[in-house]
């Protein structure tokens, strides 16, 4: 009967042990899916309720978006250079790089012995005219007399009409050299715009056969854009496709212009291809030589869902959004854009983890994101 007792009570104090063990187990147990179920549960305060943006999962065209680097340039359709006609000294220079000028106006005077050669061709073909009106008048009474023949009036008319023909070339000449008689030649601009380029000083010894120009101008009111497309984006640009310009000196102002030209050769040091966008400058916003951002922007013709971009929230290389549920609360929910996502784009294009007509947070995104996950 001893040994019965003492083997009965060794037995039972494991059970206790292991009864006291699950016990403490369940309380822990507990403890951790009340605190899940308390984080989970969440509830956006009223106060900060109000101040959200609702927003909701939308559809529409798939527009495809890519960001370029480019430069801005001169529109070279609308520049002048202007180059000497006649050699000479260059004096009386009347702008500065940068002046904008107006057609028409007087930008410097050469002083020009070509010029001065041009005035005596004048002088000397029209005293030649007056010289072979008198002989064919003069032939013309003689044969009415009968003291000159035939040949001798259609010798003084071919020669009357030789001079009539040099003089009309000496003006000719000298109308295209500005037309001065004083042996200057007067350097005018043709079209309004800038001096954008300047290569001469006062007293300056020009030539004409030099091949320099003088001064360029360049209307600023529309510039060209060239932007850089990499050989594995030359399929997302086309003639025709809408973009939008930001440069460093104007971070958060938009130029809108097109593509209208797409070179069909790459460059040979860079492996890129050049396109142009044309921006109307109406203000002179634009510079050349500027660096500026290029995001192209283009249809697929298909049918995508879309949210703001303002809802999209980047946490350890997923993007998220928050679906609000109503009643404050809301979840987080992981979503796959289709495209890169461009700073520029207010939307973005989802391939998946949403549907349509959901609601979700379009404001103080990080804010709700962290309370959620905290």
């Amino acid at each position: 009967m001893l040994i019965k007792k003492k083997t009965y009570k060794t037995f039972v104090l494991p059970l206790s042990i292991f009864a006291s063990a699950l016990l403490f187990l369940e309380a822990c147990t507990t403890s951790s899916a009340k605190s899940v179920s308390d984080r989970d549960s969440y509830t956006i305060p009223d106060s900060l309720l109000k101040t959200l943006s609702i927003d909701s999962v939308k559809q529409g065209e798939l527009l495809n978006v890519i960001t370029l680097t480019g430069q801005v340039d001169f529109n070279q359709d609308k520049q002048v250079n202007l180059f000497p006609l006649v050699s000479g000294n260059i004096e009386d220079i009347k702008v500065q790089l940068g002046d904008y000028v107006y057609s028409g106006q007087t930008i410097a005077i050469i002083r020009s012995s070509e010029m001065a050669g041009y005035s005596n061709n004048l002088i000397v073909a029209e005293t030649n005219l007056t010289g072979m009106k008198k002989q064919l008048d003069a032939a013309q009474d003689l044969y009415k007399s009968g003291l000159a023949s035939q040949i001798d009036v259609t010798n003084a008319q071919v020669n009357y009409d030789q001079a009539i023909s040099q003089l009309e070339m000496a003006k000719r000449i000298l109308k295209i050299n500005g037309s001065n008689t004083q042996g200057e030649y007067i350097i005018k601009a043709p079209i309004n715009g800038f001096i954008v380029q300047k290569f001469v000083t006062n007293d300056q010894v020009i030539r004409a056969d030099n091949g320099n120009a003088m001064f360029t101008i360049s209307d600023l009111k529309n510039v060209w854009v060239w932007a850089n497309v990499y050989e594995s984006n030359l399929d997302k640009v086309h003639l025709g496709d809408q973009v939008t310009v930001t440069t460093l000196s104007y971070p958060d102002r938009i130029f809108k212009g097109s593509i209208d030209k797409i070179m069909h050769v790459l460059d040979p040091s860079s492996k890129v291809t050049k396109v142009r966008v044309v921006i109307n400058n109406l203000d002179y916003a634009l510079r050349p030589q500027m660096f500026a951002s290029v995001t192209v922007t283009n249809t697929q013709h298909k049918q995508a869902l879309y949210v703001p971009s303002s809802s999209v929230i980047f946490d350890h290389s997923q993007y998220y959004v928050l679906v609000y549920r109503g009643d404050g609360k809301a979840d987080i929910t992981p979503v796959t854009p289709i495209a890169r996502l461009s700073s520029l784009s207010p939307k973005v294009y989802l391939a998946e983890g949403v549907q349509a007509d959901e609601k979700i947070i379009a404001s103080n995104t990080l804010q709700i994101y962290d309370q959620l996950n905290n």
